[in-house]
């Protein structure tokens, strides 16, 4: 291929892009990959990892104050914010520099700008480079893959425009001037609780606003009903069914307006208010429109094997829309070029059996069906469950808090759904992942062999549950 031509452009080098640019080189193919500013993209650099960082941080300063219990003794605990922070940013960095390292190692070209597109189909795209000291240039690919990412939704007219100051987006809550004594979280999905979990265990009086009926509304309603009142005794506040109809900013504080769901006004004072409703794809400014790339409600079209309404032009990740998890968009880069490239055996992406977690506290995770779901879609079913607190290594732990409960289609046995919240589920949900790539019947879990004592026992127990099988309680 002549100079600045390629096989494949990646536009946009986060979860999304990074692995599909890896996976194509693998197979063969010239690869360039633009980046307008941080490899390994919000994922990295401002989302999945540093939220970890600082959620751990969290943790152990929650074990800390509860030394006593474990025979231990800790006085005086406190925490330093600037050390807090620094310690995130830090390892964002390093493995933002370890994405960098996994492009020069795959020999895959890159660009530091942003990409529109000048024109697509007849065989190539071709796209416009501007680089970010200014320049620009034009480069050739054969197979153009959009994976932009997303931003976070905001509601302007409700006053819900951050502002870097006293109204925050994810990014400015990850790296606070100070520390917030009273903090309001707008949206209870992943991102807000995350943070209120993070706010709330580090002691400062935390809001949280949900305009549905119940906080994390996509996971099963008995995990919603068990997280609200062990997030409530951790001291949280939670409006549901509640709606932000105005925020009113002064240099010393933010009172916000809301509307409950019974039609009553009620206001709260914070220093901080955090935005967190949402998000929508990044599809502007890249030339879409010019080329006839179909987009609705602010995400790009795609089919099962990720191909747009243009030939030659795909996308992936939370352009394309929910669920919006990085795990999601790695699996749909490599789907998409295998199929791009030709390869045998390309299946589209079961979205049933995409984990999802939430990283607080107590930690949260599910896949499949929730029980509802299961039962509008005409199962039937039978259902299990077991409690933290009849598991040895839970106790043992000082993590008696949780649950784990299984859905099964009553008439094949198959694993429907599994919905986890406790210590470290966000690490157990990765089996019933297996069991659901596997296609596996509560046979297969009945015989599978769990070690002891291990938190994993329960995922055992409770599909024994389902079927009056149960053990241990």
């Amino acid at each position: 291929m002549g100079e600045n031509t390629y096989d494949v452009v990646v536009i946009g080098g986060g979860p999304g892009g990074y692995v599909a640019a890896i996976r194509a080189r693998q197979l063969g193919l010239s690869v360039a990959l633009v980046e307008k500013e941080h490899l390994g993209g919000v994922c990295l650099n401002w989302g999945c990892i540093p939220t970890k960082a600082l959620l751990r941080t969290a943790e152990i300063y929650t074990a800390m104050s509860h030394a006593a219990a474990y025979g231990l003794k800790a006085d005086n605990i406190g925490f330093d914010l600037d050390a807090v922070v620094k310690r995130s940013r830090k390892i964002a960095g390093q493995l933002s520099s370890g994405v960098r390292y996994l492009m020069k190692k795959n020999d895959v070209t890159v660009y530091n700008g942003t990409a529109r597109f000048v024109s697509a189909g007849d065989g190539a795209a071709v796209l416009h480079i501007t680089d970010n000291e200014g320049g620009g240039e034009e480069i050739r690919g054969t197979h153009t893959i959009i994976a932009t990412g997303a931003r976070a939704r905001t509601v302007p007219q409700a006053g819900l425009a951050p502002d870097g100051d006293k109204v925050w987006t994810a990014k400015e809550a990850m790296v606070p001037d100070q520390f917030p004594d009273r903090l309001l979280v707008v949206g209870s999905g992943a991102i807000g609780i995350e943070f209120a979990s993070f706010y709330n265990a580090l002691g400062a009086e935390v809001t949280v606003v949900e305009r549905l009926d119940r906080i994390l509304p996509v996971e099963d309603e008995e995990v919603s009903a068990f997280a609200r009142k062990s997030f409530e005794g951790r001291g949280m506040r939670i409006h549901t069914g509640a709606n932000v109809t105005g925020l009113e900013k002064s240099d010393a504080a933010v009172t916000v307006s809301l509307q409950t769901k019974d039609g009553d006004t009620v206001t709260e004072t914070v220093d901080r208010v955090i935005v967190a409703i949402g998000i929508i794809g990044n599809t502007e400014d890249i030339g879409l429109e010019d080329i006839g790339v179909e987009v609705a409600n602010g995400h790009i079209v795609v089919d099962p094997y990720l191909r747009t309404s243009v030939e030659g032009v795909y996308a992936i990740g939370d352009v394309v829309g929910p669920p919006w998890l990085a795990h999601k968009a790695s699996h749909e880069g490599i789907i998409c070029v295998e199929a791009l490239a030709g390869e045998e055996e390309v299946h589209a992406l079961d979205v049933s059996a995409i984990p999802g977690c939430t990283y607080c506290q107590p930690q949260i995770a599910s896949i499949g069906l929730t029980e509802a779901k299961a039962r509008e879609e005409g199962y039937d079913i039978k259902v299990g469950k077991f409690p933290f607190q009849g598991n040895g290594k839970a106790i043992a732990l000082g993590e008696p808090e949780g649950f784990v409960k299984t859905i099964f289609d009553s008439v094949t046995g198959e694993l429907l759904g599994a919905h986890l919240v406790g210590a470290e589920v966000t690490e157990l949900i990765q089996g019933f992942g297996i069991a659901k790539t596997l296609e596996a019947t509560e046979q297969e879990l009945f015989h599978t062999v769990f070690p002891h004592p291990t938190l994993s026992e329960m995922m055992h127990e409770s599909a024994l549950d389902a079927f009056d099988r149960v053990i241990h309680t």
